[in-house]
């Protein structure tokens, strides 16, 4: 090989310093130039080998704020995600020091969880959920109950601004096309698991909910589980909606969790593992209606969470369905 023949590892180096200097300052939208560099992490760690990133990683930043250091931060997150990367020296190191100088992404784990088995992955015939039989057929039913609507009745509004950002953050992000609603409820006394169905769900004062009886079909709630949900918050982020902000998957995976966090009310100091033990703890359901929110044509999602106590109740809707403004409020 001659003194001036290009390795493929000199041209990602190559390629790496051109997109994190030429990204414009303050040309482009709020927030484009972070997807740029997500994308482009994004495709290096598809089409390079690990052996031609490594070399990427030989020297340790001093601080975040820059494009270069935020792309590198950004392969490590994309790395963790396919397997790859897990006992390298130069990256374990980078990933240490990112975590020293307090950068998001370096709070995740260098491999994936159990929990996150579904993320990236496409399993035929499983698209999104549009009608009530897809619903059933995927999940089972939770029950309705007098009891659980009494319940719904006497739910108290617990607004929590900071962590109803935190909860929606994956659909904003991902630019769905209407407002998440992002709700917290007390109850005076503990619910039974039984009675946490749509009949409590329905008393809630939901915005999903509004006019909920006045067309055809039923509201219905179906238990799930919570990898379940933390892969739609994931693939939120991840694909986008129909205005088309994919955040890559090393941010996305940081959005889904910071959701899931939010709908259980757990500090961000929690390490993960121990969430995924308080996450099996807590119920979970999906639940879909037939309102002005609920469309049926793109993509709806909903959850409810109660936590372990059986007196604490999260909600979270979203439709990427953008019409009917005045209904939704």
């Amino acid at each position: 090989m001659s003194h001036n023949e290009e390795t493929p590892g000199d041209c990602v180096t190559f390629a790496v310093d051109l997109v994190s200097r030429l990204l414009p300052e303050g040309a482009m939208p709020p927030g484009e130039n972070d997807r740029l560099l997500r994308s482009a992490a994004a495709k290096l760690v598809k089409a390079q080998h690990l052996r031609d990133i490594e070399p990427l990683f030989g020297e340790l930043p001093d601080e975040v704020s820059n494009p270069a250091v935020e792309l590198r931060a950004c392969l490590l997150g994309e790395l963790a995600l396919i397997g790859s990367g897990g006992g390298r020296r130069s990256l374990e190191a980078y990933c240490d020091r990112l975590r020293e100088l307090g950068h998001p992404l370096a709070r995740l784990p260098r491999t994936r969880l159990d929990i996150e088995h579904r993320f990236t992955a496409r399993v035929r015939g499983l698209g999104s959920i549009k009608t009530a039989k897809q619903l059933r057929s995927r999940f089972p039913e939770a029950p309705s109950s007098d009891r659980g609507a009494i319940a719904g009745r006497g739910a108290r509004d617990a607004r929590d601004d900071g962590r109803a950002n935190a909860a929606a953050r994956p659909f904003r992000a991902g630019g769905w096309a209407r407002e998440p609603e992002a709700r917290f409820f007390t109850l005076p006394s503990p619910l039974s698991p039984d009675d946490f169905g749509i009949s409590f769900i329905k008393e809630l004062p939901l915005r999903c909910l509004a006019g909920e009886g006045g067309r055809r079909g039923s509201a219905l709630a179906c238990a799930t589980t919570p990898d379940d949900v933390l892969n739609e918050l994931f693939s939120t982020a991840y694909v986008g909606g129909v205005n088309g902000h994919g955040q890559g998957g090393a941010y996305a995976r940081l959005y889904a969790w910071e959701s899931l966090y939010a709908l259980m009310g757990l500090p961000s100091g929690v390490p993960l593992l121990e969430a995924v033990r308080r996450a099996a703890d807590h119920r979970w359901l999906r639940f879909m209606a037939f309102t002005d929110w609920f469309h049926h044509d793109t993509s709806d999602l909903a959850f409810a969470v109660l936590d372990p106590t059986r007196t604490r109740v999260a909600v979270l809707a979203a439709t990427d369905t953008d019409v009917h403004h005045d209904a939704l409020g």
